[in-house]
């Protein structure tokens, strides 16, 4: 495995940023015209199958390495092929073992949410896709370690396309379930393809007992962590099918999609960079420290307004497509969902730091309390307010990320508020602007553009107002690691 320096960690990672974001906005623009004509042609109930069965399968795959592969990724030292050999003999076991029962228990999640027989299949599809997506571990973590995001995108660049264009050919066709099912084993195979063609690796199988310990001693409660959000987040969607109707279930996973997506153009990116080069730069503290400022401000310039802009002019998207008005009670959810995403665009810098620098144990404490605050609050509030209650208890937990900035500054030095002070003055001068403008000049969608436009003009004129040394600094180094 090829080790790397500081400099080459900044300049992988200032191109690694380019290369996500430039896949981010390509899925996007694909998923964003996919998702449209999708919740054109297929029921709110549809939607809510897909989104149960798939938080199932999301469930089980938080079972499939035990954190093997964030271990190798966060590890100090260069990783071996025993390693690399261990980790995968290890995952295959748990996810042959997993997908066996989870197939077994077909019958039995099909009278539990009284899924039709479309339904199963779809289960049993995801089942086998999830499967398919375990032989590109080793390749990616390859890929990860080394911050050669640029061969990391295409194979989910390729995904996506498949995903969208035969979902979205068969939805038209009528298949209805069907389309979703035939969809996910299609982009399996594809992905699974792509991956080993951008980075081979042959597949052999072996165990060591002293590689296996090693890892696990981070792994495990690596782990830990992402199981808690699993329970926090999939399983409680898996509740939820079951509590409430699956109209309902639509309606909340509509708005935390379109509240997320903001998250899901920048914040995916950010998570999938700063871990594996906060965890090459956790001896050196000081551009540590430069690093998770940076990250902040990247992360809070572009996600503050982007959630502001959603939460103001999206009650008038839907008035002015008449298809979209059956979407009209998930409003007060995406509002929430988009605080939520706002707090999160802070907190999971700071996490994926203090587990580069191996405190992984002090971020599986705050999950245990995300974990149990969220389904005490959300079991109380659906039974007493209904399905709103789900994103406001979810905006609720994310204002505790606060407590992650007071522990985390025991371990590395940082300012946070110099990071996210300029963005957040911005965006309220752009909602004020924007807010009541926008009630009198939107009428159909040249002028719903039109006003998306002026929202980004006032933005980006006040925040290169307010901080044109730090950004024309940042655009000067991003520029000389890009011609190195």
């Amino acid at each position: 495995m090829e080790e790397i320096d500081i400099t080459a960690v900044t300049k992988r990672s200032i191109r690694g940023v380019f290369a996500l974001t430039s896949r981010t906005f390509t899925i996007q623009i694909i998923t964003f015209f996919s998702n449209f004509l999708l919740t054109i042609f297929l029921s709110p109930q549809v939607f809510g199958i897909f989104y149960v069965v798939s938080a199932i399968i999301a469930f089980l795959s938080y079972f499939s390495d035990i954190g093997l592969a964030a271990a190798l990724i966060q590890k100090k030292e260069p990783i071996t092929e025993d390693e690399l050999k261990t980790t995968f003999t290890i995952q295959q076991i748990l996810v042959v073992t997993l997908v066996s029962l989870a197939l077994i228990l077909s019958p039995f999640i099909s009278s539990l949410y009284r899924l039709r027989s479309d339904g199963v299949l779809l289960f049993q599809a995801l089942c086998i896709a999830f499967f398919l997506s375990s032989l590109k571990t080793i390749p990616s973590i390859i890929l990860e370690r080394s911050l050669k995001f640029e061969k990391l995108i295409l194979p989910q660049i390729v995904e996506s396309l498949v995903f969208s264009v035969t979902s979205v050919v068969l939805a038209i066709k009528g298949f209805d379930v069907t389309s979703f099912t035939i969809a996910v084993l299609a982009r399996g195979i594809a992905g699974t393809i792509a991956m080993y063609i951008v980075q081979p690796w042959r597949i052999r199988f072996g165990f060591s007992k002293e590689s296996a310990s090693k890892l696990l001693s981070f792994g495990i409660p690596f782990q830990a962590n992402s199981l808690l959000a699993l329970i926090k987040d999939d399983l409680l969607t898996v509740y939820l099918g079951k509590v409430l109707p699956l109209a309902q279930v639509g309606f909340i996973g509509f708005a935390q999609k379109w509240a997320f997506t903001p998250l899901r153009l920048i914040m995916d990116n950010v998570i999938r960079i700063t871990f594996p080069s906060f965890s090459r730069l956790q001896d050196n503290k000081k551009t540590l420290s430069l690093a998770i400022e940076k990250a902040i401000f990247a992360t809070s310039l572009l996600i503050f307004p982007s959630l502001a802009g959603l939460v103001i002019l999206f009650p008038y998207f839907l008035t002015i497509i008449p298809q979209y008005s059956k979407w009209e009670p998930a409003l007060f959810s995406l509002t929430f969902f988009a605080l939520n995403a706002a707090f999160s665009s802070i907190s999971t810098p700071l996490t994926n730091a203090l587990n580069a620098i191996g405190k992984i144990k002090i971020t599986l404490y705050f999950m245990v309390f995300w974990t149990i605050l969220t389904w005490l609050l959300t079991i109380f509030g659906v039974y007493k307010f209904g399905f709103n209650a789900v994103a406001v208890v979810s905006a609720i937990v994310a204002t505790s990320a606060v407590l992650v900035v007071f522990i985390i500054k025991k371990y590395i030095e940082f300012n946070v508020f110099r990071s996210i002070f300029y963005p957040l003055v911005a965006t309220f001068l752009m909602s004020v602007v924007l807010y009541p403008l926008s009630s009198i000049f939107i009428k159909g969608v040249p002028s719903l553009l039109l006003m998306i436009a002026l929202g980004g003009v006032v933005y980006f004129s006040v925040i290169f107002t307010l901080a044109k040394k730090q950004i024309v600094a940042d655009i000067k180094m991003v520029k000389e690691n890009l011609k190195r």
